[in-house]
């Protein structure tokens, strides 16, 4: 079933609060990486807070539209964990 902006709406609230990684492609072969915390979703938009150590501004914003044509790509922290997870117990049954 293709992925629509109401599905990735629903699946950001189900990760408010969290803490993300942003990569982003500012331009042409140019990359842009930042650590947040998901802090709302709006009907159109989602704004995550930046840690203020890495980053000179407090907020950003992104669209729905930005996760579907790929131009963003998001990675929740506790996604990691639960993928390192899998992959030690797929190394102990080998």
């Amino acid at each position: 079933m293709p992925t629509s902006l109401k599905t990735i709406k629903s699946r950001l609230d189900s990760h408010l609060g969290e803490n993300l990684t942003i990569v982003a492609q500012a331009g042409r072969k140019k990359v842009v990486r930042r650590r947040g915390t998901l802090s709302e979703t709006f009907h159109s938009v989602f704004v995550v807070d930046l840690d203020q150590n890495e980053n000179s501004f407090e907020r950003v914003s992104y669209s729905y539209a930005d996760l579907l044509t790929k131009s963003i790509d998001i990675k929740f922290d506790s996604e990691e964990v639960a993928d390192s997870d899998t992959e030690d117990s797929e190394l102990e049954a080998e």
